[in-house]
């Protein structure tokens, strides 16, 4: 029995709150059970040096964790004069994903900056993060739309995250901090939400997994992944039609 009493295939609750904050282009409280983050995308005119004159766009993330967002207070990482190695992997890992989603010719010359802000933290932040921030995203878009400054829809995939691994020799879907500080192997999946790869980041941590369970990951991520598709698209379709967009 897992410590949270779900079934091997069952995620938690997931939750996406739109205009979060209200100066963001877009803004977006994701909430994955016990696991909240906050996705907030600002767009600027401009581009990296690397893409001037290009005609091109540039889609960028920052992540962090507040001090209290886990069990102990943890120090800033500002304090400390530079970013871990671990918000460096995972700034990296939301930035590949959602330019992998995205026709960046069809941006013009603008970066999307998506910070993305661990209020609490049980658990699956990287995974939250991308699937926030790609809401958030879809929503500051949109609003370009619908001002004329874009004209081509942009999105090309609709992507989603989830955590699974090898817990007690069980392969298990979205795991929470009770599991994943014991579990034998740790993998980290974004699809699209047709079920195409865009990243498989897999760790035996104590033990090695085998083909069997390498699958059965990757079939329990799928699954998941699928279902947090519609929970987007929920949140995105809702938005809009409130939004008048």
């Amino acid at each position: 029995m897992r410590p949270s009493g779900r079934a091997a295939e069952i995620i938690r609750d997931i939750s996406f709150i739109p205009d979060f904050t209200c100066h963001a282009e877009g803004s977006v409280l994701v909430k994955c059970g016990n696991t909240q983050v906050l996705c907030n995308v600002s767009v600027e005119n401009a581009v990296p040096s690397f893409l001037k004159g290009q005609g091109q766009g540039w889609i960028t993330a920052e992540y962090g964790m507040l001090p209290r967002s886990t069990h102990t207070r943890m120090r800033r990482e500002v304090t400390a004069g530079k970013a871990s190695g671990r918000t460096q992997e995972i700034q990296r890992l939301i930035g590949r994903s959602l330019r992998a989603s995205t026709n960046l010719n069809a941006l013009g010359e603008r970066t999307f900056k998506i910070d993305c802000d661990v209020l609490q933290a049980d658990g699956g932040t990287r995974t939250a993060a991308i699937n926030g921030a790609y809401v958030a995203l879809v929503m500051a878009i949109t609003r370009l739309q619908a001002s004329g400054e874009l004209v081509e829809d942009p999105i090309r995939h609709a992507i989603g995250a989830i955590s699974v691994g090898v817990v007690q020799g069980e392969v298990v879907a979205d795991l929470d901090y009770a599991e994943d500080s014991q579990a034998d192997t740790d993998m980290n999946l974004v699809m699209t939400a047709a079920g195409e790869c865009i990243e498989v980041q897999g760790t035996a941590e104590q033990q090695p997994f085998n083909l069997q369970q390498l699958n059965e990951m990757l079939r329990l991520g799928q699954q998941a992944i699928a279902q947090i598709a519609v929970v987007q698209q929920a949140a995105i379709s809702q938005w809009r039609q409130q939004a008048g967009l």
